[in-house]
């Protein structure tokens, strides 16, 4: 495992008011990264993903979430894999419109 990604879990909780909040926790792991393969580049093109990177982590670590940052930069989990035989799950990201916003401090 040779870099550091955060995976964002959020929830939703009403407030005094009724008023649904989303609350954040992060959790950083080890991975390692990868760039897209071609083949997946493609084949996602084709289902309207834009993949860039391939995250590979030790499956005890992900706990189902859909969000992650890298580098600063917030990504989209699109797909994930178990590999057969090994301990390991890999994460196929994407950038794409609602994960890249900046946080707003409400």
């Amino acid at each position: 495992m040779d870099d550091v990604l955060v995976l964002v879990n959020n929830t939703y909780q009403k407030d005094e008011y009724g008023v649904e909040r989303k609350q954040s926790t992060n959790k950083q792991i080890f991975a390692q990264v990868d760039s897209a393969t071609r083949a997946e580049f493609f084949q996602g093109g084709r289902n309207g993903l834009n993949p860039e990177y391939r995250f590979t982590v030790f499956d005890a670590d992900y706990g189902g979430e859909t969000v992650c940052q890298y580098h600063n930069e917030q990504y989209s989990i699109y797909r994930t894999y178990h590999v057969p035989g090994t301990d390991y799950r890999e994460l196929y990201v994407e950038r794409k419109g609602g994960t890249n916003a900046k946080e707003s401090t409400d």
